[in-house]
């Protein structure tokens, strides 16, 4: 029953979000929406919106609790990441903290995090535990591309600073380093 609770929440404060995207200045704007959607933020957060609805219509099913853990993953990688790298390159919490980043940031990653782990909990191989990888192995090979190697008209911003320095090998092996060491986490926890 609270794990429904919390899944519902998660949902449904997302899908709120995810609408305000598609408005700016008063008006629908599919183009907010669609730049919205370049960030790792915003896809973890949806990602693990839709896993979390899942779970509240059928939570007994194994392929849905797989991508509730993946999803869950997937945000306490934005909420770490805010955290360790972005609130000091940028010098500041409070702009990663306000508004609907409080809940992408932290409320949602940590609601996840609590559900999967106390009310949602059941063992797994570290191998399955290491699926957990899956999305940010994917999102840094397009996010690399699309700063990097994308034609340059097309090029986006290097927003999350990955590249500072020309040192894109170092941020990517220590992003897939680092949710690898999630993804053991959360195989500890989840024994």
């Amino acid at each position: 029953m609270i794990s429904r609770a919390i899944n519902l929440i998660i949902f449904l404060v997302t899908l709120i979000i995810l609408i305000l995207f598609f408005r700016k200045d008063g008006k629908w704007d599919a183009g907010n929406a669609k730049k919205a959607f370049r960030y790792f933020t915003v896809l973890s957060n949806t990602f693990c919106a839709i896993a979390a609805l899942l779970m509240v219509i059928n939570p007994a099913n194994g392929i849905i609790w797989m991508l509730k853990y993946v999803s869950t993953v997937a945000v306490t990688v934005t909420m770490l990441t805010v955290f360790i790298f972005l609130m000091p390159v940028y010098r500041t919490i409070t702009g990663l903290l306000k508004g609907y980043d409080l809940f992408m940031h932290l409320l949602t990653p940590v609601m996840a995090a609590v559900s999967l782990c106390v009310f949602e909990r059941h063992p797994i191989s570290l191998l399955t535990a290491a699926s957990g990888v899956i999305p940010v192995c994917v999102y840094g090979i397009w996010y690399l591309y699309q700063t990097i190697y994308a034609p340059e008209e097309k090029r986006w911003e290097d927003f999350y600073r990955f590249n500072m320095g020309g040192k894109w090998p170092i941020s990517l092996v220590s992003m897939l380093t680092a949710t690898f060491l999630i993804c053991v986490g959360y195989w500890a926890i989840l024994r």
